[in-house]
């Protein structure tokens, strides 16, 4: 019996799977980054190349192939699954030049892409939208007629000087207008065309932008690439105007006309649809306090949805008739007021008014029309998101 004993046990354990080795987090990051070579060695028949003519993600998928190559960690690791005999492409010259070059000169490799010199931050295969986004804010035209443009810049930037505008950092993915100003990745972007718009399923707005930049180049990228470009800089930044000093301060107050406050303000609401559109969704209104005292109590008062709210920006009035004024502005807006219903403390149904779904700079433009007396020749168009001369519409 011992022996058919040892004999079951040996067989036991001659059946066992040999067990397979886990992979680290580093290992899968690198065999995903050598498939993402091999797919599309698959999809064009070719190794990889460098050169100015070449698509940016086979320069990338270039630079990558050679610091596999250049890596005996690597090497091992992807060896039994060079099926395509990769791994033997680039020479020990080649190795020798990935491993002097530095970080800088890989970023000129990759012509802006964004990418680590370490081989463990190699990413999983992009999408065809991502890919789009990359393409589109690398290709950037000289912008033949930029004198037509400088004075905008030279303006916006007087203006940054003399603190009528003032940066802020994007907390979320931005709407896009004509007119608006932006910094991306250093650079001052002017949106100064928006062409074939478009809405998708989701009803997001698509459509073909005419940007400008600073250092005199333009880019005709789509609304969406501009947003997600935008959104992956962390540097970022929305340039917009601020209040300096009151609206029509030269007006005599003698008439018995009192100062008084615009206010714009956003909801902390987590109704779905506030939620879903918090950006544009703004409270338009006039008072003559302070506006923190009248948004003191916001989260017990339904005129407020209930909830917080922030001030997204004030302009000083003087001399003028408040009333008239936010009926005015209430006018403009009229057709982009929301229809929302919620409940308020008892259970009853509040429609709150005054809340429009109306871009920030759409609200400072109007604030501008204020400023010249052109307002009254004014309304928004909502599907244009512009205001617009209502004597031709």
């Amino acid at each position: 019996m011992t022996d058919l004993d040892d004999l079951r046990a040996e067989l036991d354990a001659f059946a066992q799977p040999e067990k397979k080795k886990s992979l680290s987090a580093k290992e899968e990051r690198i065999i995903a980054g050598f498939e993402e070579i091999q797919h599309f060695v698959e999809e064009h028949g070719k190794v990889p190349q460098h050169g100015e003519d070449k698509d940016i993600f086979e320069r990338l998928y270039a630079v990558r192939l050679e610091r596999l190559c250049a890596q005996e960690e690597c090497r091992t690791l992807l060896t039994p699954l060079d099926h395509q005999g990769l791994l033997g492409t680039y020479s020990e010259q080649a190795d020798s030049a990935i491993e002097s070059m530095d970080d800088d000169a890989l970023l000129a490799e990759l012509d802006g892409l964004a990418a680590s010199s370490e081989i463990t931050e190699l990413k999983h295969v992009r999408s065809t939208e991502q890919k789009r986004v990359v393409e589109e804010m690398a290709s950037r035209d000289v912008c033949t007629h930029f004198e037509e443009f400088k004075p905008l810049f030279d303006k916006v930037q007087q203006e940054l000087d003399a603190g009528l505008r003032d940066t802020k950092p994007l907390q979320q993915q931005p709407e896009i207008f004509i007119g608006d100003w932006f910094i991306l990745y250093g650079q001052k972007a002017y949106v100064a065309e928006i062409e074939d718009i478009t809405r998708n399923v989701s009803g997001h707005k698509d459509g073909r932008l005419r940007v400008i930049f600073d250092n005199g180049t333009e880019s005709n990228l789509l609304i969406r690439s501009l947003q997600k470009a935008l959104m992956k800089d962390e540097t970022a930044r929305i340039i917009m105007k601020i209040s300096q000093g009151p609206l029509f301060a030269d007006t005599n107050e003698d008439d018995g006309l009192a100062s008084g406050t615009i206010y714009v303000l956003r909801s902390q609401s987590q109704h779905p649809f506030v939620a879903e559109h918090r950006a544009l969704i703004h409270k338009i209104g006039v008072t003559g306090g302070k506006v923190e005292t009248r948004i003191a109590n916001a989260a017990q008062d339904s005129t407020y949805l209930l909830a917080e709210v922030e001030i997204v920006a004030t302009y000083q009035l003087s001399g003028i008739n408040r009333t008239k004024l936010e009926k005015l502005l209430h006018k403009i807006f009229s057709a982009a007021q929301i229809d929302l219903t919620i409940e308020d403390r008892f259970g009853r149904p509040v429609k709150p008014r005054e809340w429009f779904l109306v871009p920030i700079s759409v609200i400072d433009k109007a604030v501008d029309a204020i400023r010249d007396g052109s307002i009254t020749q004014l309304v928004y168009d909502p599907k244009v998101a512009q205001l617009v001369s209502h004597i031709h519409q």
